[in-house]
């Protein structure tokens, strides 16, 4: 017989505490959260905490909640929460499929490199690689276009005499002078102090001053001022306040208060410019649009109540408040000049998107709209063809690839395709038909081929349609017409990156400037972020663009459309340069 086995007795370790007796092993008590009830228990610290400890708490619990209804999420991972509390730094196909080989490189230039036995079809041919830039950032003097050039002539010879090394030869200047480049530091606003002598006579006390030397002006700020502003406010995301402490550090002081009625003020000047930007943008051939959430004092808070009692406000209004973008360009993008747009308020994109299709000329066809799945950038009533962006449904592969590491490879690999074959169109310079016939050669194999696979893990059952890859499936089956339109529609575009880049501005100015104080705060700031991108998309300085349009205010109201950024240098040669005001 085997020698039987004996159990020995468990040793009794120490009852469950719910008080959180269970920290000594290193684990928090971790109980059910009802939100609503925390958030009451944060209301009534109101009045015993100081303002800005009551707002730190109630942010914390906004996190709190934040993270609770994401984790009973069915499709969050731990990836997932990290990228959405700490950024995720890049989403290229090399990162995600966890390839080192060629890291640096691109989703684009080369075929797939990964080995999972979840690859749909492999692409033909090796990979090619990514020169790399040179530079390394440094700019030259080519770059410097707004920099004061001064030619410096030879201080002894002179075009055709005698070469003073040889004596026999001439001198002729050379194709490229050579360049020196010195950079000094300057405020934003600077300012001249003109001092007048004035004479007093001590018979009769006339006084004389002396003459206002020529440029100077009577004008305290030059038009420059409210576009420097404008620029480092709505282009680079330095508030009004954080500004006029530079210039005080600077010896230049301008006040908050002050900058802000020079741009309003500016900004009345350039309004008829920004119409007709809007009216333009209605002719687009292809429009992209998205939103990022916004806040607008007036219309929140305590403030909101005050409005809705004086009758200013219906309760009913909507309270959420967005930044909505409008890209508005041409199918063909070397024939066309991109248009950007800003709507802030309460009406989501596709409502916004919707008001400027109201000015589109009815004869024109119906425009192609890129945007995401999300309700909110559609309306029924807008006439389009909806093309959905494609980053956007490869994203819900990245989002669960720690789940589902092969399939999502398989998907993103025969996504990855399509860009390369994208990246030949653009490289090649093809016209809209071009591009979708290379398209419909090389990319619809790798469509087809994925569809097919897509439906089979559902019908099949090889993947829970419930898990966060069946959402995945779902999503990208549901919107598949709209995701494939580059393959049917001449000029479709892949995605909605542009106008994701573009959104990038006004998420810039919320980081910084934290909300508008006012809907009229909200439109001024529209408008500048409106000018100013829309002259970077067409390669113009948005400062001297801002400056033409305020000093030239009479000759754009009557002409708005001879005054846009990619001609109003035209306009500019035929008018005569006013004197100082």
């Amino acid at each position: 017989m085997g020698r039987q086995k004996m159990n020995k007795p468990k040793k009794s370790g120490p009852a469950r505490d719910p008080s959180g007796a269970s920290a000594k092993r290193g684990r928090p008590n971790v109980q059910p959260v009802d939100i609503a009830k925390v958030n009451a228990i944060v209301d009534q610290t109101a009045n015993t905490l100081s303002a800005a400890d009551h707002g730190t708490l109630k942010a914390a619990m906004g996190t709190l909640a934040f993270l609770t209804a994401e984790i009973e999420a069915r499709n969050t991972s731990i990836k997932r929460l990290r990228a959405m509390l700490f950024g995720s730094k890049t989403e290229k196909t090399d990162s995600v499929l966890g390839n080192t080989d060629n890291e640096g490189e691109g989703d684009t230039p080369g075929t797939s490199t990964t080995t999972d036995k979840g690859s749909i079809a492999r692409a033909e041919g090796g990979a090619t690689d990514k020169p790399k830039p040179k530079g390394h950032g440094r700019q030259g003097a080519a770059a410097l276009t707004g920099a004061t050039r001064i030619c410096v002539p030879h201080d002894s010879l002179k075009r055709g005499e005698l070469c003073p090394g040889c004596g026999q030869g001439k001198v002729y200047p050379m194709p490229e002078p050579k360049l020196l480049v010195r950079i000094t530091g300057m405020a934003p606003l600077s300012a001249t102090v003109t001092e007048l002598e004035r004479l007093r006579c001590n018979l009769c006390g006339k006084i004389f001053t002396a003459p206002t030397p020529p440029g100077t002006g009577s004008r305290k700020y030059d038009e420059s001022v409210a576009s420097m502003i404008g620029l480092l406010k709505y282009g680079a995301g330095v508030p009004f306040n954080r500004l006029e402490k530079l210039q005080v550090a600077l010896g230049i002081p301008v006040s908050s208060s002050t900058q802000w009625e020079l741009v309003d003020a500016a900004a009345a000047l350039m309004v008829p410019a920004y119409q007709e930007l809007v009216t333009q943008a209605a002719q687009g051939e292809l429009l992209y649009n998205d939103d990022t959430t916004m806040r607008i004092l007036a219309l929140g808070g305590k403030r909101r109540a005050k409005a809705i009692a004086a009758g200013e406000l219906d309760r009913n209004d909507r309270k959420g408040v967005f930044t909505s973008g409008i890209v508005s360009t041409a199918a063909s993008t070397r024939s066309g000049h991109k248009i950007v747009l800003f709507f802030t308020g309460t009406q989501h994109a596709g409502e916004n998107l919707a008001d400027v299709l109201a000015l589109r000329a009815p004869e024109l066809a119906d425009p192609i709209q890129m945007c995401d799945g999300l309700s909110h950038n559609t309306t029924p009533s807008t006439r389009s063809l909806i093309a959905r962006c494609m980053t956007h449904a490869r994203r819900k592969f990245v989002d669960v690839i720690g789940g589902f590491p092969e399939e999502c490879a398989a998907v993103i690999e025969a996504i990855r395709e399509v860009y390369r074959i994208d990246d030949q169109a653009k490289a090649q310079e093809l016209d809209p038909k071009e591009r979708l016939a290379l398209h419909v050669e090389h990319s619809r194999p790798h469509m087809v081929r994925l569809k097919r696979w897509l439906r089979l893990q559902l019908s099949e059952k090889r993947i829970e349609r419930n898990s966060g890859f069946g959402d995945a499936i779902s999503y990208t089956l549901k919107h598949w017409e709209a995701l494939t339109l580059f393959l049917r529609k001449p000029g479709a575009p892949l995605d909605n990156n542009i106008c994701e880049r573009a959104l990038k501005r006004a998420i810039l100015h919320r980081k910084n400037a934290y909300f508008y104080k006012t809907e009229n705060g909200a439109r001024v700031g529209d408008l500048y972020m409106s000018l100013i991108y829309s002259a970077e998309m067409a390669g113009t300085s948005p400062l001297e663009y801002l400056n033409a349009l305020q000093v030239h205010h009479a000759e754009v109201a009557r002409d708005p459309a001879a005054w846009m950024p990619w001609n109003y240098i035209e306009a500019l040669a035929c008018v005569a340069v006013p004197g100082p005001v």
